[in-house]
């Protein structure tokens, strides 16, 4: 009994002991808690630093990368600007010169529309009103001031575009011309510039101009079948064939 009394005594002892040694023990156990949660928060505010720096670290690069785009993005608008002011000066140089070309070209148009009416008054008479009209179109264009020396200059070579041509065709038309004083409905066949026979419309007279005398001869009605044939041939009614016509002789 006083064995077991002794062992409650000492039981008791340890629990007074260990219940002082835990009193003591707490305040620094609380700071202990205190301090990790107070690192817990550190930690949590550090975590967050350093998200913000790493979003800033890529803001400063994509800046980065956009300020690199916009200095090259420059640089080439910097060389076509350069580009463009060199255009310009070569622009307003190509526009004196162009005024100085067409202060030269203006005289030399009309050169040759003078030298186009003269060339149609020793040439052929064929189509004359229609040759006439082309030329005395020329002159009014020249005058018009609407009109850019480009397109005169190309109305002019149209012209002579035009006269080049009838070198190397074959063409029918009708007309009306003086036969021993009275006019007579009459076709007239041009081959190229070399011949030019009329016929009345009943074949009954056929002439031909002469370059030499530069007058209408009359022809021999042994002729009237190949006019005949010639004038179904220029109007495309009759296919290519040979024929036997006058041609003027030239020195």
């Amino acid at each position: 009994m006083k064995l077991f009394n002794t062992l409650l005594l000492s039981t008791a002892l340890l629990s007074a002991s260990a219940f002082a040694q835990e009193q003591e023990l707490k305040p620094a156990m609380d700071a202990a808690k205190e301090i990790n949660e107070s690192a817990a928060k550190s930690q949590q505010k550090i975590d967050g630093i350093t998200d913000q720096i790493d979003s800033k670290l890529q803001q400063f690069k994509a800046l980065n990368k956009e300020i690199e785009g916009l200095n090259i993005y420059n640089q080439q608008l910097q060389k076509q600007i350069a580009n463009q002011e060199q255009e310009m000066a070569n622009l307003n140089l190509a526009i004196d010169e162009v005024s100085v070309i067409e202060r030269q070209i203006t005289p030399l148009m009309i050169r040759m529309i003078d030298g186009l009416e003269q060339f149609v008054a020793l040439d052929v008479p064929f189509l004359p009103e229609e040759r006439a009209d082309r030329i005395a179109s020329l002159k009014t264009m020249m005058d018009r001031a609407d009109v850019a020396s480009s397109e005169k200059f190309r109305r002019v070579m149209e012209a002579y575009q035009v006269e080049m041509d009838y070198g190397r065709t074959m063409e029918a038309y009708s007309g009306i011309h003086t036969i021993a004083g009275q006019e007579r409905d009459v076709e007239f066949l041009r081959l190229g510039r070399t011949t030019l026979i009329y016929q009345t419309r009943d074949a009954s007279s056929q002439g031909v101009w002469n370059k030499q005398t530069r007058q209408w001869e009359e022809l021999d009605s042994s002729y009237r079948t190949q006019v005949t044939k010639a004038l179904r041939m220029a109007k495309k009614q009759l296919a290519p064939d040979l024929l036997m016509l006058p041609v003027a002789i030239t020195d």
